[in-house]
């Protein structure tokens, strides 16, 4: 019997908001009379225990109503593919694991009620299901896909196939821990998640206390998954030809006494006994696999369950909540009452949920506190005379990142395309690339610092997932290359944004630009990812800089490792260019966006702006050109665009560890002030927004437009329009 009940003196107060309650649940005397956790343990005592695997079951039907009734109290939302592993869930719990990761941002409303039930979300005002219900989907409450904002939950999820990445950083930083992620399947269909823990456990094969769980419900979003079709043997051989030495198979359909047809059934419609032998099957399962993980096996543990089990629909048609499912809609309250639960079996619920793991996940996640890091010391800092010989930027850089990674251990440098490659050979030989081949050719053992698997997918999520949870990284990349990885960048610098606490940047470097990448032709000249920089940089924590010589890099970087919670890119070029500034300038510059580097004077002056290293060789032979004409000229560097927006051009005021320090109209017009500006730049042009948007002189701009095969940077920048000649005469035009 189900009914719909107030609070009462016998009902707990978390319970206000809980729409239906319903009777104990058969042998509730028995399995029901205390904590399957008892009183300072911080797990079961056994998974074989019939009392610990009924509470689990209580514990799944709990999360699967509270999951359904906070999704349809604003009719939005997605409780399906949650209810599919809410079993699996359950029995993390009682186990005593708590660093509980997921692939699927769809699972959010099921992780808040897990952070519920815990106590969690307590630490955000949350005390009772009507609160749970009134915050969710709401600014300044539960957002719609998970955060690591959310007390008590470890990363952020909502583009599929990312998941894995935190759970690998968790793992490597802590190995006396399991971190457990949840991995849908459909998102298994990416094709990074595989790939990436492939590279992982040959780089780190030690390092085994992460636990992917499959959720094979058969479902995708709007149709069957792409891996329905596969047999159960074929599965297991899939997450075996992949190195995985465990693979734990729990069918929901071997224990179906309903007669359910297809290969993906609901266990909230077997009969009572059958429900709990799978929760048991899953409990032991869930053990087995927790255990295997921390005993040095890369282990998966699949539940194959149909999506959308004990809620309000199946299959595809259980994702999501249209605007009719609301608390009134036929279906949501069928449901509801299939999975009330007596308020009894709710305290008890609660009790094992506050105990496990030793309290509330809020008090003791990892990600819940700031890594302690090691003094770096000072950098060992080598500023080049200017107008002395040329050097290599990104050469220079390297020496301070092997000083990094000797002063820091849990430091490591991520490079898709070689470090050799990006002019950092020097960090290979300091630090070591790690591969389980030995190889003194080239700097590589299966201890190092230097991870350097072929995909920008599993650097920027090893390097990216690392510094969200605390640790001091860099994720080097062809800049033509880095579209592949920048999902998994973007994705933590927006964490980073509303993180509750501070953690080092993710901090980038970008080099083989398309002006020096003419012999490799268009396949390798894509500047256009700057236009993503760019507009990130309105987020507010994002600072794309771009150091024009060898002496402003290491500003950069040294600038960089001093941040919190934002996302650094630095590029540069790997080709020995003049040196132009000194550490002052640039040290200046990150904090006023630009520096002057030349003036010349003439009866009218025309400003050249101008982002990046090899665009200033045109740029002062064309300011030289209009000298000779008696036109005035001054070049500025612009090294960090993000200071020449208005304080009001963007949100940094709502992130984290908040910086504003915006170049004053005083200042802009000190700097940018003449009869005619263009800006310059061998990427794209979005990065000259914030100067075009406050410059009120005639204007214009010089741009990347399209790669070609060239023989040298010059011939590139011809292509490009980017010479001396037509900028010369481009100022003239401006200045009329």
């Amino acid at each position: 019997m189900t009914t719909t009940l107030s609070a009462t003196a016998k009902t707990p107060a978390f319970c206000e908001g809980i729409q239906y309650f319903g009777d104990l649940w058969p042998e509730f005397d028995a399995h029901g009379f205390e904590p399957a956790i008892a009183a300072g343990e911080t797990a079961i005592a056994s998974p074989t225990d019939k009392t610990a695997a009924y509470q689990t079951l209580l514990a799944a039907d709990a999360l699967r109503y509270l999951t359904l009734q906070v999704t349809a109290s604003k009719a939005s939302g997605h409780p399906g593919g949650f209810a599919s592993v809410a079993e699996g869930i359950a029995a993390l719990v009682m186990l005593g694991h708590k660093h509980i990761i997921t692939e699927v941002g769809h699972h959010a409303p099921g992780f808040y009620s897990n952070m519920f039930l815990d106590r969690s979300l307590e630490d955000m005002g949350i005390h009772n299901v009507q609160q749970l219900r009134d915050r969710f989907r709401e600014h300044k409450g539960l957002l719609g896909h998970l955060s690591g904002q959310i007390p008590g939950l470890l990363n952020p999820a909502g583009p599929l196939g990312q998941g894995q990445h935190f759970a690998m950083a968790g793992a490597l930083l802590h190995r006396d821990i399991l971190f457990p992620v949840t991995i849908g399947d459909g998102g298994i269909g990416e094709p990074y998640v595989m790939s990436s823990m492939a590279h992982f456990h040959t780089a780190y094969p030690e390092v085994t206390n992460f636990l992917p769980i499959l959720v094979w419900n058969g479902y995708s979003q709007e149709h069957h998954s792409m891996v329905s079709t596969k047999p159960n043997e074929e599965m297991i051989e899939y997450w075996e030809g992949n190195g995985f030495e465990e693979v734990i198979l729990v069918n929901a359909k071997d224990y179906d006494d309903a007669n359910q047809s297809g290969e993906y059934v609901d266990s909230t419609a077997f009969s009572f006994a059958k429900r709990l032998e799978f929760a048991q099957a899953i409990l032991e399962a869930t053990d087995k696999a927790a255990k295997s993980a921390m005993s040095g096996f890369l282990t998966v543990l699949i539940i194959k369950q149909l999506k959308g089990s004990g809620v309000h629909d199946r299959g595809a048609k259980a994702h999501n909540l249209y605007g009719y499912h609301t608390l009134d809609n036929e279906d949501i309250v069928k449901a509801l009452k299939q999975r009330a639960l007596a308020p009894e079996a709710w305290q008890l619920v609660r009790s094992n949920f506050e105990r496990s793991a030793g309290g509330p996940a809020v008090r003791l996640v990892k990600t819940e506190f700031e890594l302690p890091l090691p003094e770096l010391g000072e950098l060992p800092l080598q500023e080049h005379a200017i107008g002395g010989e040329k050097k290599v930027a990104t050469t220079a850089m390297g020496e301070l990142i092997a000083h990094v990674g000797k002063k820091d251990p849990n430091f490591v440098l991520t490079n898709a395309d070689g470090n050799a490659a990006s002019g950092i050979n020097n960090v290979n030989q300091a630090l070591k690339i790690i591969h389980p081949t030995a190889d003194d050719l080239y700097y590589q053992g299966p201890t190092g610092q230097v991870y350097e698997p072929l995909s920008e997918d599993a650097c920027a999520g090893l390097a990216a997932g690392l510094a969200l949870f605390g640790a001091r990284t860099l994720w080097c990349s062809y800049e033509s290359f880095a579209i592949n990885g920048l999902p998994i960048w973007q994705t933590v610098t927006q964490a980073m944004a509303e993180l509750r606490r501070a953690t080092p940047s993710t901090v980038t470097l970008f080099t083989a630009g398309a002006l020096e990448q003419g012999r490799n032709g268009w396949t390798h000249q894509r500047p256009e990812i700057e236009n993503y920089f760019a507009a990130m940089m309105r987020n507010g924590n994002v600072f794309p800089l771009f150091p024009p010589d060898a002496n402003s890099i290491q500003a950069c970087y040294e600038w960089a490792l001093e941040t919190k919670n934002k996302g650094v890119t630095i590029t540069a070029s790997k080709s020995p260019l003049p040196i132009r500034t000194s550490f002052a300038q640039t040290r200046q510059a990150l904090q006023e966006g630009a520096v002057v580097l030349q003036e010349t004077p003439g009866d009218k002056t025309v400003v050249f702006a101008v982002i990046g290293d090899m665009p200033l060789l045109p740029v002062s032979e064309a300011a030289e050109r209009l000298s000779a004409e008696g036109i005035g000229s001054k070049i500025l560097s612009v090294v960090s665009p993000r200071r020449l927006y208005r304080s009001h051009d963007t949100a940094w005021e709502n992130c984290a560890q908040a910086e504003g320090g915006f170049l004053d109209d005083a200042g802009f017009e000190k700097l940018f002030g003449g009869d005619a500006l263009i800006g310059v730049t061998g990427g794209s042009s979005a990065m000259l927004e914030p100067i075009m948007l406050r410059s009120t002189v005639k204007r214009d701009v010089f741009a990347w437009k399209r790669g070609e095969t060239a023989s040298s940077p010059t011939q590139v920048m011809e292509i490009n329009g980017l010479t001396p000649e037509a900028l010369a005469k481009r100022a003239c035009e401006l200045l009329g």
